[in-house]
């Protein structure tokens, strides 16, 4: 299983001081944090891609190869690639030209976003979001999986024998999640493709996620990829620690009040409640984190939120002390224990290529 974080890369006042960083602070701390969760022992950072204030990473392959270079083991994804409004033909060459750099450290999640705005920024319609998703989904893994491609759709130009530069490491495409918070059409999609659903799991309660991820391993049985139980899951959560709970509430409360996510709507008791949000002490998050296994079934990677509503980078950097050290090293030892035979590890680039080079061998053979 992997355990990581993930960042929405916001820039919020800290409203215990009234100051904002700078964008170039913002992304100074986003660097530093991704560095840091190789340093605490975590295995993936994932960026998200916003094109609108108050977020700043608006070229998550720029931010991810910077990471690349500086780290050596931490897997480096998105948290939400605009597979609606970027280019099918710019995400494959993207993507496979940071597989290399990174030595197929690389992984992709695919999302419409929650931003309606930045469609006509793009020249696309909102009301074609579904739409685009599939027919761009579709392109994309042909640029990846086919060396020529000619190609007519819906919402770009047509392709004529074209091949997309570099092609993937070792002949193997980056890994693709499909995220998704609300759409059962993305789980139908990750179904089909064999590929990754990953639920952020921050915003909705237990029910709602467990009827996602359902209907995910469901129809990727039915797809003939595998039994319920082999599809592939990513969930999100949400924390703040520390050593005492009462000091954790009292520290996050003034970040949760003012957050421009949910600031100003239930009391933080009322979104702990009802969501997977955790505010307390490490022992209390790897409770609440080992609980999700029994809504979401056995899955293969988790993802934490720390470093959002203007959270000073200090504090992150101890959030992610608490997390290399108490938290994860606890989750990895019971979630192993309770994962039963015949459940996938967590997809990684070698472990591809050398099921891709079993599968191409037996076909010589046959």
């Amino acid at each position: 299983m992997q355990f990581g974080i993930f960042t929405v890369g916001d820039v919020t006042p800290d409203p215990t001081t009234g100051r904002a960083p700078s964008e170039h602070e913002r992304i100074k701390a986003m660097l530093a944090i991704a560095q840091k969760a190789e340093e605490v022992g975590l295995d993936v950072f994932a960026t998200g891609e916003h094109h609108n204030p108050p977020f700043v990473p608006s070229s998550p392959t720029t931010m991810l190869g910077y990471i690349a270079a500086r780290t050596e083991n931490l897997i480096l994804s998105t948290s939400t690639t605009l597979i609606t409004t970027n280019d099918p033909v710019k995400i494959a060459e993207d993507f496979a030209m940071l597989q290399h750099v990174a030595d197929g450290r690389v992984d992709v999640m695919m999302g419409r976003g929650n931003t309606g705005p930045v469609y006509p920024w793009f020249g696309k319609d909102i009301r074609d979001g579904i739409d685009l998703a599939i027919e761009n989904y579709a392109l994309l893994r042909r640029l990846w999986d086919e060396d020529v491609v000619t190609w007519k759709g819906k919402f770009r130009t047509p392709l004529q024998s074209f091949t997309s530069t570099p092609r993937p490491l070792d002949g193997v495409a980056p890994f693709v999640w499909h995220g998704s918070i609300r759409s059962p059409e993305i789980a139908e999609q990750a179904a089909y493709y064999g590929d990754g659903f990953f639920h952020n799991n921050i915003f909705w309660p237990v029910s709602h996620t467990q009827q996602m991820v359902n209907l995910y391993r469901e129809r990727y049985a039915h797809y003939g990829h595998g039994t319920p139980e082999q599809a592939i899951v990513g969930l999100g959560g949400q924390v703040f620690m520390r050593k005492n709970s009462q000091d954790a509430v009292r520290e996050f409360r003034p970040y949760f009040d003012n957050a421009p996510v949910y600031g100003h709507g239930p009391s933080l008791e009322e979104f702990t409640s009802q969501t997977p949000l955790t505010v307390g002490s490490p022992q209390q998050v790897i409770e609440r984190t080992l609980s999700f296994r029994d809504y979401a079934g056995d899955y293969q990677r988790q993802l934490f939120l720390l470093d959002h509503a203007g959270l000073p980078l200090k504090t992150v950097l101890e959030q992610l002390d608490l997390l290399g050290e108490e938290v994860v090293p606890v989750l990895r030892k019971e979630f192993a224990n309770l994962r039963p035979a015949g459940v996938p590890d967590a997809p990684t680039h070698s472990a591809r290529v050398a099921a891709a080079q079993e599968t191409s061998t037996q076909g010589t053979q046959e």
